[in-house]
């Protein structure tokens, strides 16, 4: 599916659950059921109805929009096996520290305002009236070792182009798992129909610009001197792979 399409609502009760829990990213149960001025067991009974439909989940006491966004997939290496799948809420933390460990070694500055929105959220998928956010990580034996992400606009001019963000801890790189992650966000681009999808990296970042251009990106433009790296002034380079 693309970005999920706009729900419909048995009633003005679910219809307030659902707005509440979408302008939050995530919120708690009992923060949802005092927000909603009905009775419990109407709350009770609208929260298992959004819940059926799949148009929210409920996780631990906390209460997130659902986002469909594929299966779980197994690869083998030399090195051992590991796993690409959507991410879930509870790998906000791996997710987070793979972010950090990737940017702690490369200049990766799209990437750290991808962390940083993502503590801000205090969710790691996102879908709003405005925009979505979806994930896939890629995990060893349960731990987050590389991810990668789409920023999703729903503004209707910006609907067929999407942001990816991808990156591996530098300890597992050298085993296709940063290409397997590429393709999963791709295909995924892909499937649910947009055009685009672009990254923007700085030019002295020749790591992830090799990867990318390996993986048929082009160089659409650049921003001269748009960064400021240790004290420099570095380019932008707004890398783009079309369908």
């Amino acid at each position: 599916m693309r970005a999920p399409e706009r729900p419909t609502f048995d009633d003005e009760a679910s219809k307030e659950i659902y707005q509440y829990v979408e302008r939050h990213g995530t919120a708690e149960r009992h923060r949802v059921r005092d927000a909603a001025s009905i009775p419990a067991n109407q709350f009770q009974e609208s929260l298992e109805k959004l819940k059926t439909k799949g148009y929210l989940e409920e996780e631990g006491g906390t209460i997130r929009v659902s986002l469909d966004v594929g299966s779980i997939e197994e690869f083998e290496t030399d090195d051992g096996s590991y796993t690409i799948r959507p991410a879930r809420h509870s790998d906000f933390e791996g997710v987070v520290d793979t972010i950090r460990a990737v940017t702690a070694t490369e200049t990766y500055v799209v990437a750290e305002t991808v962390a940083e929105q993502l503590l801000y959220d205090d969710a790691v998928s996102r879908h709003t009236t405005v925009e979505s956010r979806v994930f896939f990580v890629a995990t060893v034996d349960g731990e987050v070792i590389g991810w990668t992400h789409l920023d999703l606009p729903h503004v209707e001019k910006l609907r067929d182009t999407a942001q990816l963000t991808v990156g591996v801890r530098p300890e597992y790189r050298g085993q296709g798992i940063g290409s397997q992650l590429l393709t999963r966000g791709l295909d995924w681009a892909e499937a649910n129909g947009y055009r685009k999808v672009y990254n923007s990296v700085p030019a002295t970042n020749d790591t992830a610009l090799a990867f990318l251009e390996a993986h048929g990106w082009n160089t659409e433009g650049i921003r001269k001197d748009h960064y400021t790296i240790d004290d420099g002034f570095v380019d932008e380079l707004l890398m783009a792979y079309e369908f």
